[in-house]
């Protein structure tokens, strides 16, 4: 599942079914033609409510949800020039857009058992996690948003941190905070996900980076692992209206790899989630995202990996991970250095993702980090996917220590507490100095440096 950032899963359990949500339908004068799709659709902030609904209704769409805090609508339309209508600057469709292709295949196999399994743990190792449980395992008051899959809120490693007050299903642009909303039902990702962060210390299983801190599962994902611009918007903005702390987002937005701010269509889903992104840091939110699988350059794009007929260039982006208010993290394997997969170029930090090239000795765990499924197992994934939740659970831990400091001064010390790591040498792809290169970013996140200082 490349969208997911994720390249290897290697365990995992039965899933919980989710319910349908159902929209208003629009005028009488309008004709359903085409297949009913959902737009993002670009409004001044500010506009209310019933002239965003008003204007969509005359162009055959519906309102499905309205963020007037930043003028984003969220609508369904099955007319077929329901973006022309509007402007193509002003509305895209992620599903009308998705090309000819199909989820990459993933691995199951029955849940491992419940016992302790910290010794597999080789990730925790290398940033000094287990160190910093025993000095702080994270505060209560340090609220983790996981926008992703699902959190399996019946697992045992998250018995004590799951808020479901906190928590909503967004995959139609529209919170619904429902629990059978936001619980896996296909996709195991969100909940190896929220191991990595935050899975309980209770001798049993794995550990989280901060155990201590409270969860929320927003979900993101659809059930056939797309997430789309509607999706991620709902996500920021109840992120930000929920005060969350810091968001972890290990995937990249649908359609394509890249979207490009001077493009039609493009530049519509590009200008929401942008918004959604800056409304929720400046709520007090941190964002931090996966670079990605694409093991090239994301700062220079040349070609876009998914949609391959969509030319890039430095307008584009990934999202949300290429965003200025967002941390993009890299990855490395066992041996501490870059990931064969990871990409590089935009870049914070990086942390733990696993590489099946960087193979630990007997007894120190899979080449892929450990962590939670659902259904109460275990199991190992790779990816810059599992690379950004290490990065979480070091920023979830200076939250914890640093209780008053600000997205930005948060950002500022998973930087600067971070272990500088060099660049390889003879790689012409990695420049720039230990502390603050092209592979690595400020280098390893250092879960101890967060709490010792």
């Amino acid at each position: 599942m490349r969208r997911l950032l994720t390249l290897l899963i290697a365990a995992g359990a039965a899933l919980v079914g989710l319910a349908p949500i159902a929209s208003a339908a629009p005028d009488h004068h309008c004709t359903a033609t085409g297949t009913t799709y959902t737009y993002v659709v670009l409004y001044t902030p500010g506009v209310p409510r019933f002239a965003a609904e008003a204007e969509l209704r005359l162009d055959c769409g519906a309102l499905v949800e309205y963020y007037p805090e930043i003028g984003v609508a969220v609508a369904t339309s099955a007319a077929p020039d329901f973006a022309d209508k509007l402007g193509q600057f002003r509305a895209y469709s992620g599903r009308k857009d998705v090309p000819a292709a199909t989820l990459s295949s993933r691995s199951l196999e029955a849940a491992l058992p419940a016992v302790d399994r910290s010794g597999e743990q080789w990730d925790m190792d290398l940033i000094k996690a287990k160190q910093a449980n025993k000095v702080n395992e994270g505060s209560r008051r340090v609220l983790v948003g996981v926008l992703d899959s699902g959190v399996d809120p019946t697992h045992p490693e998250f018995a004590k941190s799951i808020d479901p007050a906190d928590s909503a299903g967004c995959v139609t642009g529209k919170a619904d905070p429902s629990v059978a909303a936001w619980s896996p039902t296909t996709i195991p990702h969100g909940t190896h996900v929220a191991g990595t962060i935050a899975a309980a210390d209770d001798g049993n299983g794995v550990t989280g980076i901060a155990p201590g801190v409270r969860l929320a599962s927003v979900k993101v994902v659809s059930d056939d692992g797309f997430i789309f611009p509607e999706s991620a918007v709902c996500g920021f903005m109840w992120a930000g209206r929920h005060h969350f702390t810091v968001t972890n987002n290990s995937y990249f937005v649908d359609p394509g790899f890249y979207f490009c701010r001077n493009k039609p269509g493009d530049a519509a889903a590009y200008e929401a989630i942008r918004r959604a992104v800056a409304y929720s840091t400046g709520r007090g939110v941190l964002n931090v995202a996966a670079a990605g699988n694409e093991a090239m350059d994301i700062a220079n794009p040349d070609h876009d990996t998914v949609r391959k007929q969509n030319p890039v260039d430095r307008n584009c982006a990934v999202l949300p991970a290429g965003l200025p208010d967002v941390v993009s993290v890299t990855a490395v394997g066992y041996n501490g250095t870059k990931s064969s997969y990871s990409d590089w170029g935009k870049v914070d930090v990086t942390a733990p993702g696993g590489d099946g090239k960087q193979v630990p000795p007997a007894g120190a765990g899979p080449a892929c980090p450990l962590s939670t499924l659902p259904g109460g197992g275990y199991g190992s994934m790779c990816g810059t996917s599992m690379a950004s939740p290490h990065a979480v659970g070091v920023t979830a831990l200076l939250a914890s220590t640093h209780p008053w400091a600000s997205p930005a001064q948060l950002r500022g010390l998973l930087r600067a507490e971070a272990t500088p790591v060099a660049c390889p040498a003879a790689t012409p792809t990695c420049t720039g100095p230990a502390g603050n290169n092209t592979y690595y970013g400020h280098g390893l996140v250092n879960a101890l440096a967060a709490v010792q200082h």
